[in-house]
Order: C-alpha cells, then structure tokens, then sequence
C-alpha cells in the first residue's frame, strides 16, 4: 500500500482512505479496467503508467498582468505571480514579480540538476524586438505561467532548492536587509509575505520556514508585540526539537522564556529545557541571541 501511495504521490496514511476513489477514477478514465481483476503488482503497474494524468497537484499558478519598467538605462517587463492553493478556497494569496531574465535563470539551473526530467520542458524563447508589444507580453503572460505549471509538477523539481529561492530569495533579502535596517514593520509585512509562499512551496519540508519564522518573532519583539512574538516562537518550536535545530533552539527558547516573563506566563519548562540545552555537550561554547543568528542571513 505504501508503494501504491508513492506511485500517487500521496502519502501513505491517506492510501488507504483514498483506494476506492483511485479505483472510480481509473475506472472512469478507462472503461474497460477493473482495479478488482488485477494482482498487486498489475495494479501497481497500471497506477505508474497513468500518474502523470491523475497526477495530485497541489497548487496553481498565475500571471494576471505584468507591467513595463522604464528606467534611465533599462527597460524590462515584470511579471506578477500569484501562488494559489488547489482544493479549497485559498484566502492567502500573496503576489510576486520576477523579470523574464529571473525564469531564464531558473530554467538554466535546473536543466543543471534536473537535465533528464526537464528535457520535454520548453521555457518560451526571448524575442530580439517587439518584447513591449501589449500582445506579446500577453502570449508571454501564459506560456509562463505554463511553464511554472508544468515544471512544478515533477516531483523532484518542486522540492529544489532552485524552486524556492525562485518564489521567495528576492524578498527575503529585501526582508533581511530592512531589518538589519531597524526597519521592523516594513520587515515584517515582507517577512510574512514570504512565509505564505513559504508554506505552500515547503509542504515537503517544514524546516524550511523556521529562519523566517525567527525573523517574523524577532520583528514583532522590537516592534514591541510581546504577545504575537510569543506565539510565533511557540509555533516554531515543536518543529526545532522535532528535527534537532540546535542553531536555533537554544536562541529561540531563550527569545520565549524572556517574552514568557514579559508577559507575566508560566515558563519553567522552558527554562528547564533552555538549561539542558546549555548544558548538553553539543551546544555551542557560547549561545548567541535570536536577533544576532537572524541577522547573519543574507550577508
């Protein structure tokens, strides 16, 4: 079953949930196969040969308009992509823009780690003139907003690291920079646009979003938010000791323990935890603070 799974692209918990839907789907999609006529390994067979059309994708993609930037010694089109949430109704949309030169690069770096499974994957060509044709930009808006459809659904593809550093390097440097800046508000609204992406691009990985989840904390502490700081180190910090994040556990349970007291909360297991955390042999000599370990991101 849990090859079955696999085979889908689901995780093993929900195959057996999901068995009789698969079953009805096939069933549909081919009149003349029957789930209950074949052996496991037949089965299993027939699922990889028809996954890509049953494929679960998780989000879509959108480019609804792009716009002309005229600059003294430049001129280029930026595209706006909304990252949405497939299945239910997704009330977190965030906005990005990337330049077609920002695609071109993300193309060419997984043609390096992905050169067999991006072969078929065709990045829309850039034109020697009528680039700032409204027509033009049209055409492009869609076979873009393809392209991040189709290399999205390649399983390896959507889990790189290129993938991640395509939605959200821009703004997190710009994030990083303003709160290194003590520009705290601005930072934070940043920071939060990039934990939406965050969430529904690192599914796979939920270690991924702990650097900005620290930032977030560390905005909203200065900015004097004792209360929305807490709650984000209290949602960071499972995922911390689940995976053993030494570089931030011992900073973040120090950042909770003195917001805990701030707050006038009960923090004792916090602070029994802190301090075996100090004194377990593979913590650092000396423990850096939450803020000094944030801002050396993007340095």
């Amino acid at each position: 079953m849990e090859e079955q799974a696999e085979a889908l692209d689901i995780c093993p918990a929900d195959a057996e949930n999901s068995s009789h839907q698969q079953q009805k789907t096939y069933e549909d999609a081919d009149p003349g196969f029957s789930a209950s006529c074949l052996t496991t390994a037949e089965l299993q067979q027939h699922w990889r040969a028809v996954k890509q059309e049953f494929r679960s994708i998780k989000l879509l993609f959108d480019i609804p308009s792009a716009r002309i930037i005229d600059q003294m010694f430049s001129k280029y089109v930026v595209y706006r992509i909304v990252v949405i949430q497939s299945g239910t109704y997704d009330c977190k949309r965030v906005a990005i823009e990337r330049r077609y030169t920002d695609f071109l690069h993300l193309h060419q770096e997984l043609l390096l780690d992905f050169n067999e499974e991006m072969e078929d994957m065709v990045m829309p060509r850039k034109r020697v003139t009528g680039n700032f044709c409204e027509e033009i930009i049209s055409e492009r808006r869609v076979a873009l907003r393809d392209y991040l459809t189709q290399i999205y659904s390649i399983r390896c593809v959507r889990r790189s690291q290129a993938i991640q550093a395509f939605f959200t390097q821009q703004e997190l440097k710009e994030a990083y920079d303003l709160l290194r800046g003590g520009r705290f508000s601005r930072a934070l609204e940043g920071l939060q646009k990039v934990l939406v992406l965050q969430e529904k691009l690192s599914s796979h990985d939920s270690t991924l979003v702990i650097p900005t989840l620290c930032a977030i904390l560390v905005c909203q502490r200065d900015l004097e938010d004792f209360n929305a700081a807490f709650q984000t180190g209290r949602r960071a910090l499972p995922t911390v000791r689940r995976y053993e994040l030494r570089r931030y556990q011992g900073p973040l349970l120090e950042a909770l323990v003195d917001l805990g007291y701030s707050l006038e909360l009960p923090v004792a297991q916090l602070q029994d935890e802190l301090t075996r955390v100090r004194d377990s042999p593979h913590s650092p000599v000396s423990l850096i603070s939450l803020k000094e370990l944030v801002v050396q991101e993007f340095v």
